[in-house]
Protein backbone atom coordinates (compact mmCIF):
# COMPACT_ATOMS: atom_id res chain seq x y z
CA UNK A 1 0.00 0.00 0.00
CA UNK A 2 1.35 3.61 -0.77
CA UNK A 3 1.90 5.43 2.48
CA UNK A 4 0.89 8.73 1.22
CA UNK A 5 -2.38 7.86 -0.32
CA UNK A 6 -3.48 5.69 2.78
CA UNK A 7 -3.09 8.80 5.21
CA UNK A 8 -5.69 10.54 2.78
CA UNK A 9 -7.88 7.56 2.79
CA UNK A 10 -7.70 7.55 6.74
CA UNK A 11 -8.49 11.16 7.00
CA UNK A 12 -10.96 11.03 4.18
CA UNK A 13 -10.09 13.77 2.49
CA UNK A 14 -11.93 14.71 -0.40
CA UNK A 15 -12.13 17.61 -3.08
CA UNK A 16 -14.00 20.17 -0.32
CA UNK A 17 -11.68 19.07 2.38
CA UNK A 18 -8.59 19.52 0.76
CA UNK A 19 -9.60 23.11 -0.45
CA UNK A 20 -10.67 23.86 3.31
CA UNK A 21 -7.06 22.80 4.00
CA UNK A 22 -5.56 25.09 1.90
CA UNK A 23 -6.65 27.96 4.12
CA UNK A 24 -3.70 28.77 5.69
CA UNK A 25 -5.19 29.07 9.67
CA UNK A 26 -5.39 25.26 8.99
CA UNK A 27 -2.39 24.44 7.28
CA UNK A 28 -0.50 26.60 10.14
CA UNK A 29 -2.55 25.34 13.00
CA UNK A 30 -2.01 21.87 11.82
CA UNK A 31 1.71 22.30 11.80
CA UNK A 32 1.98 23.79 14.76
CA UNK A 33 -0.58 22.14 17.14
CA UNK A 34 -1.49 18.69 16.10
CA UNK A 35 1.73 16.64 17.18
CA UNK A 36 2.47 18.82 20.06
CA UNK A 37 -1.09 18.16 21.58
CA UNK A 38 -0.70 14.68 20.74
CA UNK A 39 2.47 14.47 22.30
CA UNK A 40 1.44 16.25 25.41
CA UNK A 41 -1.99 14.26 25.62
CA UNK A 42 -0.06 11.16 25.84
CA UNK A 43 2.45 12.74 28.53
CA UNK A 44 -0.44 13.18 30.37
CA UNK A 45 -0.48 9.67 31.33
CA UNK A 46 2.13 10.88 33.96
CA UNK A 47 -0.53 13.06 36.18
CA UNK A 48 -4.20 11.66 35.25
CA UNK A 49 -3.62 7.92 34.76
CA UNK A 50 -6.08 6.23 31.99
CA UNK A 51 -7.91 10.03 31.79
CA UNK A 52 -4.94 10.33 29.77
CA UNK A 53 -7.32 8.84 27.07
CA UNK A 54 -9.58 11.53 26.92
CA UNK A 55 -6.85 14.34 25.69
CA UNK A 56 -5.44 11.55 23.51
CA UNK A 57 -8.70 11.30 22.07
CA UNK A 58 -9.18 15.07 21.74
CA UNK A 59 -5.97 15.52 20.14
CA UNK A 60 -6.82 12.60 17.24
CA UNK A 61 -10.24 14.55 16.92
CA UNK A 62 -8.28 17.67 15.87
CA UNK A 63 -6.11 15.79 13.59
CA UNK A 64 -9.29 14.77 11.85
CA UNK A 65 -11.33 17.99 12.07
CA UNK A 66 -8.58 20.56 11.95
CA UNK A 67 -8.38 20.48 7.71
CA UNK A 68 -12.39 20.87 7.68
CA UNK A 69 -12.31 23.67 10.47
CA UNK A 70 -11.44 27.03 8.42
CA UNK A 71 -13.35 27.40 5.03
CA UNK A 72 -11.77 27.59 1.79
CA UNK A 73 -9.46 30.73 1.36
CA UNK A 74 -10.12 33.18 -1.15
CA UNK A 75 -6.49 33.03 -2.98
CA UNK A 76 -3.30 30.83 -2.91
CA UNK A 77 -0.84 32.56 -3.60
CA UNK A 78 0.53 32.18 0.41
CA UNK A 79 3.40 29.72 1.03
CA UNK A 80 0.84 27.19 2.93
CA UNK A 81 -2.02 27.15 0.14
CA UNK A 82 0.52 25.96 -2.43
CA UNK A 83 2.07 23.81 -0.03
CA UNK A 84 -1.16 22.36 0.63
CA UNK A 85 -1.85 21.96 -2.92
CA UNK A 86 1.20 20.72 -3.71
CA UNK A 87 0.75 18.06 -1.98
CA UNK A 88 -2.91 17.15 -3.16
CA UNK A 89 -1.05 17.23 -6.87
CA UNK A 90 1.78 14.79 -5.43
CA UNK A 91 -0.83 12.24 -4.01
CA UNK A 92 -3.05 12.55 -7.15
CA UNK A 93 -0.23 13.01 -9.97
CA UNK A 94 2.72 11.07 -8.82
CA UNK A 95 3.84 9.78 -11.77
CA UNK A 96 3.73 12.93 -13.70
CA UNK A 97 5.85 14.64 -11.17
CA UNK A 98 9.43 15.34 -11.78
CA UNK A 99 11.98 12.62 -10.04
CA UNK A 100 14.14 15.01 -8.17
CA UNK A 101 10.64 16.15 -6.00
CA UNK A 102 9.20 12.28 -5.99
CA UNK A 103 13.04 11.32 -4.48
CA UNK A 104 12.81 14.38 -2.16
CA UNK A 105 9.38 13.50 -1.00
CA UNK A 106 10.36 10.37 -0.03
CA UNK A 107 13.86 11.54 1.51
CA UNK A 108 12.31 13.94 3.98
CA UNK A 109 9.48 11.68 4.99
CA UNK A 110 12.65 9.16 6.13
CA UNK A 111 14.25 11.90 8.26
CA UNK A 112 11.31 12.30 10.10
CA UNK A 113 11.66 8.84 11.24
CA UNK A 114 14.68 9.02 13.74
CA UNK A 115 12.80 12.14 15.51
CA UNK A 116 9.73 10.17 15.72
CA UNK A 117 11.67 6.98 17.30
CA UNK A 118 13.04 9.57 19.60
CA UNK A 119 10.16 11.39 20.54
CA UNK A 120 8.20 7.45 21.38
CA UNK A 121 11.17 6.42 23.02
CA UNK A 122 10.85 9.44 25.29
CA UNK A 123 6.74 9.38 25.74
CA UNK A 124 7.60 5.59 26.72
CA UNK A 125 10.32 6.53 28.74
CA UNK A 126 8.87 9.97 30.72
CA UNK A 127 12.28 11.33 29.21
CA UNK A 128 10.86 14.61 28.56
CA UNK A 129 13.82 16.08 26.83
CA UNK A 130 13.27 13.04 24.15
CA UNK A 131 9.76 13.30 23.75
CA UNK A 132 10.37 17.21 22.62
CA UNK A 133 13.88 16.56 20.82
CA UNK A 134 11.60 13.94 18.83
CA UNK A 135 9.10 15.88 18.04
CA UNK A 136 11.16 18.92 16.79
CA UNK A 137 13.14 16.28 14.85
CA UNK A 138 9.69 14.91 13.21
CA UNK A 139 8.09 18.14 12.53
CA UNK A 140 11.48 19.94 10.81
CA UNK A 141 11.67 17.65 7.95
CA UNK A 142 7.68 18.14 7.87
CA UNK A 143 8.01 21.64 7.08
CA UNK A 144 10.61 21.02 4.75
CA UNK A 145 8.33 18.82 2.84
CA UNK A 146 6.05 21.37 2.53
CA UNK A 147 8.32 23.31 1.01
CA UNK A 148 8.91 20.96 -1.63
CA UNK A 149 4.86 20.60 -2.30
CA UNK A 150 5.40 24.69 -3.19
CA UNK A 151 8.00 23.59 -5.61
CA UNK A 152 5.71 21.28 -7.03
CA UNK A 153 2.68 23.36 -7.09
CA UNK A 154 4.57 26.38 -8.47
CA UNK A 155 6.16 24.09 -11.05
CA UNK A 156 2.45 22.01 -11.37
CA UNK A 157 0.92 25.88 -12.17
CA UNK A 158 3.78 27.18 -14.44
CA UNK A 159 3.08 24.26 -16.72
CA UNK A 160 -0.41 25.44 -17.01
CA UNK A 161 -1.81 22.04 -15.22
CA UNK A 162 -5.12 21.91 -13.16
CA UNK A 163 -4.90 21.33 -9.81
CA UNK A 164 -6.76 18.01 -8.72
CA UNK A 165 -10.08 19.49 -7.06
CA UNK A 166 -9.91 23.06 -8.74
CA UNK A 167 -10.83 22.35 -12.14
CA UNK A 168 -14.17 23.74 -11.73
CA UNK A 169 -13.55 26.59 -8.93
CA UNK A 170 -12.51 30.06 -9.59
CA UNK A 171 -9.51 30.34 -7.03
Amino acid sequence: MDFFKGTERMMTMDDGVWLRHANPWSGWTRMLTCLPFLVLAIWSRVWIGIWALIPVALAIFWIWVNPRAFPPPARLDSWMSKGVMGERIFLNHRAEVADHHRRAAIVLSLLSLPGFVVMVWGLYGLWWEGAVFGTILTALPKIWFVDRMVWIYEDWVRDGRSVPGLESRDV
